[in-house]
């Protein structure tokens, strides 16, 4: 199964090779090219979820949610606790799957293939789909085979293919130059967010498509996260970015969309759902919202 996924996964790569009618190596056929908005040039659509709802057990956690990612982008999903942000996200590469009451309903698509269709793997998703968690959670090992531990796993690198992949993974994630006299140390060695650019280097050594980051910065101190921010603008052009977020102004500074979910609570229900309100450019949502409630929620008159 992991070899069938491959080739419809590589298929949908190659894809966005640049043929004769790219511009600037991104593809340009009108099924992936959703028109700029707000100022946002076009770009080539990754990832959509269509009418994507959330189940556990009995009870819909979110529904109805439509929105696409996009390459070259960071995308910020924001909204008060308990809106569904985190549920979202985790069903971009299946972690939900990993819940035993989770049902997913809807369509996720990744470069046009339905990620929970008969044909996907979960585990060839999850590489392909790289997620970075709230806490850091280095494994109990070296620095150095943190990050190996994905290579090493899909395969068997050889000892300088691995010393190269390192190196690589963790000059991506601007943590090279503080840790390269110490990588067999152990990671929880290092600092808070010292440990949260590991994971993220590891994260990056599997060469995912995409990088999921559910509230990366929420356990770390200004500086911390203002390195994460700035590693994520510097990674963009190679991984379109969905972070999750309750910082609104993270949101506004790193973000090119952004997602506003918010909680309705039907007549019959007692638990509330989560819906998507709006979804556009960053800079339309934080300066003219289409929906009082997104203007509400930004000017803090709401959640």
């Amino acid at each position: 199964m992991v070899e069938n996924m491959n080739k419809v996964m590589d298929a949908g790569v190659s894809s966005a090779a640049p043929t004769s009618d790219t511009v600037r190596g991104v593809s340009l056929r009108t099924d992936n090219i959703e028109a700029g908005s707000a100022g946002l040039p076009a770009q080539e659509m990754i990832m959509e979820a269509r009418d994507l709802q959330v189940h556990y057990g009995d009870y819909l956690a979110v529904r109805n949610v439509n929105l696409q990612i996009h390459r070259n982008e960071i995308t910020a999903l924001i909204g008060p606790s308990g809106c569904g942000k985190s549920t979202i996200i985790r069903c971009f590469n299946r972690m939900n799957d990993l819940i035993p009451s989770a049902k997913v309903g809807g369509t996720v698509l990744y470069r046009g293939i339905d990620l929970y269709g008969p044909e996907a793997n979960a585990g060839e998703v999850r590489r392909r789909i790289g997620m970075v968690f709230q806490k850091p959670n280095p494994f109990p090992k070296s620095i150095y085979d943190n990050v190996a531990f994905g290579p090493r796993v899909n395969g068997k690198p050889s000892k300088s293919e691995t010393d190269e992949l390192v190196e690589t993974s963790l000059k991506r994630a601007a943590l090279w130059e503080e840790v390269k006299d110490r990588l067999k140390q152990p990671a929880f060695s290092l600092s808070g967010g010292q440990q949260q650019r590991l994971c993220i280097a590891r994260a990056l050594a599997v060469d995912p498509d995409v990088l999921l980051m559910d509230e990366p910065c929420s356990a770390l101190d200004p500086i911390a996260t203002g390195r994460i921010e700035d590693l994520m603008h510097e990674i963009k052009g190679q991984y379109p970015i969905v972070i999750v977020t309750h910082n609104m102004q993270q949101a506004a500074r790193v973000s090119d969309r952004t997602a506003f979910f918010n909680t309705e609570v039907d007549a019959d229900a007692t638990r509330p759902t989560g819906v998507l309100v709006e979804y556009d450019a960053t800079r339309k949502i934080f300066s003219t919202p289409s929906d009082p409630r997104t203007e509400q929620y930004i000017t803090g008159r709401m959640g």
